[in-house]
């Protein structure tokens, strides 16, 4: 997958998923804390191709939790051992069935503030405080 070939498309759409999101926008596709679960495939190449496509959108999509609600995937920090596929300079959005977070050119703070309004409104409260300590917020 070579990204200047994904970029001559124009509007090219790369819609990738994930295990997690960090509140900064770090993209965690390939395991769980120190264990493998998958391939991460051409997931940079896709969104660094889409981001230079004229028209074209990278978009990260998951759904909000994991383990029948009791996990969130949008996260404080990525568990120990997670790998950062995407890093946070490469994501431009990220969609939950909660909403769509615009994440280019942000700061860190407004990464935090959309993103955590976009994960599970159970798990809201907790990633504030934690972007609070982590003085996101």
């Amino acid at each position: 997958n070579d990204p200047f070939v994904i970029a001559k498309n124009d509007r090219m759409v790369a819609i990738n998923s994930a295990i997690a999101v960090d509140i900064t926008g770090q993209v965690c596709a390939d395991s769980m804390g120190r264990k493998v679960y998958s391939g991460f495939g051409g997931q940079v190449d896709f969104v660094r191709g889409a981001s230079r496509s004229r028209g074209g959108k990278p978009i990260i999509a998951l759904p909000s939790t994991a383990k029948a609600g009791r996990i969130s995937r949008i996260v404080d920090a990525l568990e120990e051992g997670s790998g950062v596929v995407t890093s946070r300079a490469d994501v431009h959005y990220v969609v939950t069935e909660y909403g769509v977070a615009d994440l280019h050119g942000k700061s860190l703070r407004e990464r935090a503030l959309a993103l955590i309004d976009c994960a599970h409104p159970d798990f809201r409260d907790e990633l504030r405080c934690a972007a609070k300590k982590r003085n996101l917020l």
